[in-house]
């Protein structure tokens, strides 16, 4: 029977050569690729708005629920289509362990990364409020949403992204698991789903939602805007996505692999 998924072991061998591949990416194609990244998360995003602004009225949990189910199709376009999205790319310190890419190769990843995504967040600000695609209600929402969103602390905001990508990196490793395109998809899916149901934050999301809100009316700046909230989720997003769940799997499925293999 072929087989259609790879195991854990693979997975972390596959992700090692993924992060090496993005390492040596140009610059130009980094950017690039970010920039479509941007794009393909404030998509999703674009329709989790959609879909709670005709909910709200009726329902505060089915309203969370039904966004959520349309949030992961981001991720989907990013694994899928390719693209480089600075949360899912925090799993290249998984090769770094490995002694495979250097830091500063992951932090020039990373740097560029960000900044295209945050350009493709914005560019489709830019082009849904030029094409009219706002109506009363989700103008409402999307303001909400971004004050709601620079109301937390800074220990609210860094704790609910470290949670946020753990999630992630998890779909993402699930969907280098998966061997076929509907399998990726529901690898992407789920996960996701979860972490936006349970109100978690992801830096390149909140790049579309609160400067979204500011363009429909909220009143913040962009230095609050990073200072306040980009920054901490930033961090708390590096913590779960690039800390977290790579030390763990790299004690357990590279680390204790090559200890296994000088033993034979």
């Amino acid at each position: 029977m072929e087989k259609r998924y790879l195991t854990p072991k693979e997975v972390a061998q596959a992700t090692i050569k993924s992060g090496i591949a993005k390492a040596n990416l140009k610059s130009s194609n980094m950017l690039i690729l970010g920039i479509l990244s941007g794009i393909f998360i404030s998509f999703g995003a674009y329709g989790d708005i959609i879909i709670m602004q005709t909910l709200k009225s009726i329902d505060v949990g089915l309203m969370k629920f039904f966004g959520a189910l349309v949030f992961p199709v981001g991720l989907m376009l990013v694994v899928m289509c390719g693209a480089e999205l600075f949360t899912g790319n925090c799993l290249m310190t998984l090769a770094m362990m490995d002694k495979k890419i250097t830091l500063k190769q992951v932090l020039k990843n990373w740097g560029i990364v960000y900044i295209g995504n945050f350009i493709g967040s914005i560019f489709l600000v830019l082009v849904l409020l030029k094409a009219n695609l706002f109506s009363e209600s989700a103008t409402t929402l999307s303001i909400n949403i971004a004050k709601a969103k620079m109301s937390l602390s800074f220990e609210v905001l860094f704790l609910r992204a470290i949670l946020c990508n753990i999630i992630v990196v998890l779909a993402v490793w699930m969907a280098t698991a998966a061997q076929d395109v509907v399998s990726k998809i529901f690898a992407c899916w789920f996960p996701i789903m979860l972490f936006v149901l349970s109100g978690y934050e992801h830096s390149i999301a909140n790049m579309f939602f609160i400067p979204m809100g500011k363009a429909l009316g909220l009143s913040v700046s962009w230095v609050d805007i990073f200072t306040v909230n980009l920054i901490p989720v930033t961090l708390g997003n590096i913590v779960g996505g690039g800390l977290i769940v790579p030390i763990a799997y790299y004690i357990c499925y590279v680390k204790t692999n090559k200890e296994r293999a000088k033993n034979i």
